[in-house]
């Protein structure tokens, strides 16, 4: 099966090339930075025309605006792309009868109190651009009846580029005292994780009859705080002190969820893939961080 994936130099695009090595099946690894194929995923003829010339059974949407922040400011590209692309690669997947496996974020809850579990049927309530436009995503991607897995994440790190454990090394080794939001509360996500549950749901054609949105994340449950901690004590980071603090202390443009932990049953007895234990892969990664 030939597979095209966007969003290629991102973080989850880059541990993808890692895991899908040892595909039986041809992944076609797209973006629009040097070193990739080019493709512009807002432009719809663009992607027919890759679909058609590469044979395309299965996209792989790595693909968004991820700056939560700027995204308040950015204007219509945010929309562009966390909206109108996944539709315009549904559209083009829909055409050959294959799968679109689309990557959404729990930022499409938190604007209404909860301190359960988000199960897929919640209600999106989105508090800033990203958030809403992420949900547009997911609704205009269902809008075309095209065939989809949709996996929401959160709090994703690893290897490759920016996130908040490599930003934690760099501060914890460098500062006296860091202050940490403890009013936030999630599940990390470790980028390998999900990459080896999408790589699974592809390469074993798992998807088939299974349209859908699902939830993906580690299991357990910890704060920003108690993240830091742990990522500080496994970096050997320890002459740094590590404080609580609110939210309100980092002011934002944008509300934060405050409780982004998600019900991962769904996933789990649908697909039947393995979801490590939070601590656990976040040894695992720094382990790796280390040794690189």
């Amino acid at each position: 099966m030939n597979i095209l994936v966007t969003g290629a130099n991102g973080m989850l695009g880059n541990t993808l090339q890692v895991v899908a090595k040892e595909s039986k099946d041809h992944y076609i690894f797209t973006d629009v930075c040097d070193g990739y194929r080019h493709l512009d995923i807002t432009n719809l003829d663009a992607i027919k025309q890759i679909v058609k010339d590469e044979q395309i059974e299965c996209i792989i949407n790595c693909a968004a605006w991820t700056n939560v922040d700027k995204a308040e400011t950015a204007g219509e590209i945010v929309e562009l792309l966390n909206a109108t692309a996944p539709e315009n690669l549904a559209k083009a997947i829909k055409e050959v009868d294959g799968v679109l496996i689309h990557i959404s974020t729990d930022y499409v809850f938190g604007g209404d109190p909860y301190n359960t579990p988000c199960r897929e049927d919640q209600k999106g309530t989105p508090t800033g651009v990203y958030g809403q436009t992420k949900l547009q995503g997911e609704q205009r991607i269902q809008a075309t009846n095209a065939n989809h897995i949709i996996i929401r994440t959160a709090w994703l790190y690893g290897e490759y580029g920016h996130n908040f454990v490599k930003t934690m090394i760099n501060l914890t080794s460098t500062r006296d005292e860091l202050k940490v939001v403890f009013d936030q509360c999630g599940t990390p996500t470790y980028a390998v994780d999900l990459a080896k549950a999408i790589f699974e749901i592809v390469e074993y054609r798992k998807y088939v009859g299974h349209t859908g949105i699902y939830h993906f994340s580690n299991e357990g449950v910890c704060s920003w705080y108690d993240f830091a901690i742990k990522i500080a004590e496994l970096a050997g980071n320890t002459d740094c002190r590590i404080l609580p603090c609110h939210s309100h202390e980092f002011p934002s443009p944008v509300k934060r969820p405050a409780y982004s932990v998600f019900d991962k049953t769904k996933i789990k007895e649908t697909f039947d893939v393995a979801v490590p234990y939070w601590v656990d892969s976040l040894k695992t990664c720094m382990k790796n961080l280390k040794n690189s």
